[in-house]
């Protein structure tokens, strides 16, 4: 009982100063201890006669007499009550007293004597003691009368202060269960050495169990997820170990249904008198962790068609690499061919509905473990694994563009889609590479051989995307570093056979670290990257501003015909920026030609028909250039106001040898004198070309016959004061 009474020291916290106080409070002084000490020995038989009584007395009762049955025992409680008499009178009254005295306290509580019957016994001490010091003394009787008078209202008091306190701890207790109650959290408390286990109802009832006061960590830990049994001893113990300031660990654990649930447990280790306890709580997280793995899925999956999102195609990825066989892999990249007219006309709704048949449709295709994921818009990606050859691969993608070749029946509209589809390996030649790059490549390289079919990634599809990147880069920076130029090619006018220059056509030349790349190269790449609009807005300023300036020199008559690209006439401002250039530059909007293409007028939208209005209404003409060449409907003709219709080299070079191209020629120059257009013919290089179109009546020619572009000053040199062209 040591540890016990250890325990209960620190609860009583009697104090050295403390038991002064009580020794000052009770008036004791070193006389009191001399006379008990003096007198101790002439009481021996006194206590060993009243120690006799007080049992033959106490035997009276029922509770004491449970105690004293046994003979034995009563003996062994006379000795000790023995002892407890003779340490009364001898002392020494000091810390071991103290301790004495507590221990038999202690004793007392743990056999069941009250204090009730601890208090009568030492009454009748007293009275036995009294009789025996003071015998037939005057009072003595009085005084005894009296002791028994103040033992019984001390017993009354103590019963008030015992009473109180029960209240109070059974008010904490109750205020404890109500909170234990209305806690969703299970309470343990681990006493470690005895490895007793004492469990809330709230942590039974939790995994479904009937309730169980205690137990052993045995019951606990077999419960434990094998997959999650190490972490918990790993955290118990780096806590026991004071590596950690508490105990804190997420893992699952068996109910009665045999399930998992996930619960989070929290405690900490405290040192006791009998050893270590651990004590805490536990907590059932599994709503919280169904919601993390929704928010999961949702971050890595796509909400529409719920395949996976880029995020989660990119750990796929990562996998498949570091698989063994991951050489044996490919990566097919799907796009869907003008997907966004479907949204456009019939809706984002449609397209939705749209794009989930779709996500059927390319599953079907795949192979078992292979995944497929939406890249984002109408873009989907296929990894596929364990290929015995790349045509398989190329299996699939077959598939795949037949599935989706198949009508579908959409919110009442039978809609046929098609799609482009690149293919690349994960790995090359032993080394990785990057898939989903190499993929989008082989992508657009099926969409420019006509859309609606797939190809496979090569090396020179990587070296053009990075001609192609060079190449924006330093379109970028062209117009700023003053690499821009013009070059002028001759538009002539036939006067009885006599060609006379009329005008010129201002065409782009862009010189790359003093190399004149080729406008068919760099062109389409503005056109791509919207840089068009800027650089096209340079050609005009500096065209104007170069014809004007021949005009003052005395080419009065001369006009400018300049190419407008798609993106231009898009600008909603286009026509505002036009006027002011005309303005700035002094040219007569009579002299400025602007060039469209047939491919240009198939885009038509309400911007780009407002624009061509307003530009015609300040006066500009506008050409139709490469006529006969597109799947323009002679309604464009009519629909726009048109001025010039320009025949195309491709038919004018056949001329006049080639019969048919004659006879196109020939109908295209009539068209458009019939419709009050003028006609410029393109590409002529002969003298019998020139003879030809003399004789058809066409008013103006333009080709290499007369001059192939070249810069201003070369062209100047060309001019005659009578206006005719030296050929």
């Amino acid at each position: 009982m040591k540890n016990e009474l250890k325990a209960l020291l620190e609860r009583v916290s009697l104090k050295a100063e403390d038991i002064q106080v009580r020794k000052r409070l009770l008036q004791w002084r070193t006389a009191d201890a001399k006379r008990l000490n003096q007198a101790a020995g002439s009481l021996d038989e006194v206590h060993a006669h009243f120690i006799d009584r007080l049992y033959e007395h106490l035997a009276r009762f029922e509770r004491p007499a449970q105690i004293l049955d046994d003979p034995d025992g009563l003996e062994r409680l006379k000795q000790s009550q023995k002892r407890y008499y003779q340490r009364l009178w001898m002392g020494p009254y000091d810390r071991d007293y103290v301790n004495d005295r507590l221990l038999v306290g202690l004793v007392h509580q743990r056999v069941g004597v009250d204090l009730e019957w601890y208090m009568g016994a030492y009454r009748l001490y007293l009275g036995e003691i009294l009789e025996e010091l003071l015998g037939d003394a005057p009072n003595s009787k009085l005084y005894g009368s009296l002791l028994k008078a103040v033992f019984f209202d001390m017993m009354l008091a103590i019963d008030t202060y015992s009473t109180a306190q029960r209240q109070a701890l059974e008010d904490s207790e109750a205020r404890l269960a109500r909170a234990l109650r209305g806690t969703e959290d299970g309470i343990w408390d681990w006493d470690i050495n005895q490895d007793r286990l004492y469990l809330s109802e709230r942590w039974t009832s939790m995994l479904g169990l009937p309730p169980q006061t205690t137990t052993s960590s045995d019951d606990w830990f077999s419960r434990v997820h094998p997959d999650d049994l190490p972490g918990l001893r790993g955290a118990i113990s780096a806590h026991m170990n004071g590596l950690a300031p508490s105990f804190c660990h997420e893992y699952r654990i068996r109910t009665v249904r045999d399930d998992y649930t996930w619960v989070l447990a929290r405690g900490v280790i405290e040192e006791g008198p009998q050893g270590p306890r651990m004590a805490g709580s536990q907590a059932d997280i599994s709503g919280r962790k169904r919601a993390e793995a929704s928010l999961r899925h949702a971050a890595r999956h796509d909400p529409l068609t719920g395949l996976a999102n880029r995020m989660h195609l990119d750990e796929l990825l990562k996998k498949v690499q570091t698989r063994v066989h991951s050489r044996d892999s490919a990566l097919l990249f799907v796009d869907l061919d003008r997907f966004k007219l479907i949204n456009d006309s019939l809706g984002h709704g449609t397209g939705d509905k749209v794009l989930i048949e779709v996500t059927a449709r390319l599953r079907r295709c795949l192979r078992p473990g292979d995944h497929l994921a939406r890249f984002g818009g109408d873009e989907f990606v296929a990894l596929l694994g364990d290929l015995a050859c790349e045509a398989d691969a190329e299996g699939v993608a077959r598939r795949m563009l037949d599935a989706l070749r198949q009508p579908m029946l959409i919110d009442f509209h039978m809609l046929t889609i098609s799609a482009s589809i690149g293919i690349a390996p994960l790995y090359r030649d032993g080394q990785p590479l990057d898939a989903l790059q190499a993929a989008d490549l082989a992508l657009y390289s099926a969409k420019g051989a006509g859309k609606d079919r797939f190809a496979l990634y090569y090396d020179g599809l990587q070296h053009t995307a990075k001609r192609q990147l060079a190449l924006e880069s330093a379109l970028a920076q062209a117009l700023e570093r003053n690499e821009y130029s013009l070059h002028y090619q001759p538009i002539c006018q036939l006067v009885d056979g006599k060609p006379y220059l009329a005008g010129v056509e201002a065409l782009l030349r862009w010189s790359d670290q003093g190399r004149l790349v080729p406008p068919q190269e760099f062109i389409p790449v503005l056109e791509a990257s919207s840089g068009i609009v800027r650089v096209g807005e340079w050609v005009l300023q500096e065209a104007c501003r170069q014809v004007r300036d021949w005009q003052l020199a005395g080419q009065a008559q001369m006009h400018c015909a300049v190419n407008l690209s798609i993106r231009q006439l898009q600008e909603h401002d286009f026509a505002d920026r036009l006027m002011l250039i005309l303005d700035e530059t002094g040219l007569a909007p009579g002299s400025l030609v602007l060039e469209i293409t047939e491919t240009l007028l198939m885009q038509d939208s309400m911007l780009v028909r407002n624009n061509l209005q307003r530009i015609a209404g300040l006066g500009v003409r506008l050409a139709l250039d490469d006529f006969g060449t597109g799947y323009c409907s002679l309604g464009y003709l009519k629909r726009f106001p048109l001025h010039i219709l320009k025949v195309d080299r491709s038919f004018i070079s056949g001329t006049p040898e080639n019969a048919e191209s004659l006879v196109i020629s020939r109908a295209i120059i009539g068209l458009g004198q019939s419709l009050g257009l003028s006609v410029v013919a393109e590409g002529v290089e002969e003298q019998a070309q020139l003879d030809f179109l003399d004789a058809e009546h066409c008013p103006f020619v333009q080709g290499y016959w007369f001059s192939r572009p070249i810069p201003a000053a070369q062209l100047q040199e060309m001019f005659s004061e009578s206006g005719a062209f030296n050929v």
